[in-house]
């Protein structure tokens, strides 16, 4: 009898420790500490702040709004979770800037988040060229539109990469990039219906590698 309960609490440990999410890859650090926007710069007049452990973004006027990091960067992974509370769209610029003053929008391109189904959530818009690619058919509906998402996105030189709920929905490959360094910057949509939720962001730096 105590060696079958000796048996059963092996494995039950074991099936704990499977259950355990595995802690991030060496090189992986947070870019938001749960508690305020450290390391983070607002661009425009929309609303940002911090509540209950997670960057909160609201659309107060009619205008873009922007929250970038302080820190360009080149080639990295970035791994977040993000919640849309409100229709209009947002999206993660990467190797994006701003003109001087303003959240108008010099350079960059955004891997795009909708909430609406068939709106191409994990396509890439942006550097002046609108649209770059869509994800295919079968992946626009891989949004879970009010609930919690996890976003797994890559930049290797023009190689351009959008996990989306572990789904891959986007791998394209820029024949004529135009953007190459640039702030990563979460966004808010004009219109005022702009709220949403980003928390657990961690980046992986590959520039320096």
């Amino acid at each position: 009898m105590r060696k079958t309960c000796l048996c059963i609490l092996v494995a039950s440990l074991a099936f704990a420790q499977q259950q355990r999410p595995k802690p991030p890859d060496p090189g992986w650090v947070s870019l938001f500490n749960g508690k305020d926007l450290t390391g983070w710069v607002k661009v425009g007049n929309e609303k940002w702040d911090v509540e209950e452990g997670t960057i909160h973004g609201q659309g107060i006027t009619r205008e873009y709004g922007y929250l970038r990091t302080e820190k360009k960067y080149k080639d990295f992974h970035l791994a977040l979770k993000f919640k849309c509370e409100a229709d209009g769209n947002s999206g993660v610029f990467f190797h994006s800037d701003f003109r001087p003053g303003t959240a108008d929008v010099s350079q960059g391109l955004q891997f795009e988040i909708d909430r609406a189904l068939n709106h191409h959530s994990g396509g890439l818009y942006g550097d002046g060229r609108q649209w770059i690619v869509w994800p295919a058919p079968e992946n626009e509906t891989v949004i879970r539109p009010y609930d919690w998402n996890e976003y797994l996105l890559i930049v290797e030189g023009n190689r351009y990469i959008a996990r989306l709920n572990g789904v891959l929905v986007v791998d394209f490959t820029d024949p004529t990039p135009k953007s190459f360094d640039g702030y990563i910057s979460l966004q808010l949509h004009s219109g005022g219906q702009g709220n949403m939720r980003f928390k657990d962001i961690l980046i992986r730096d590959l520039s320096r590698r």
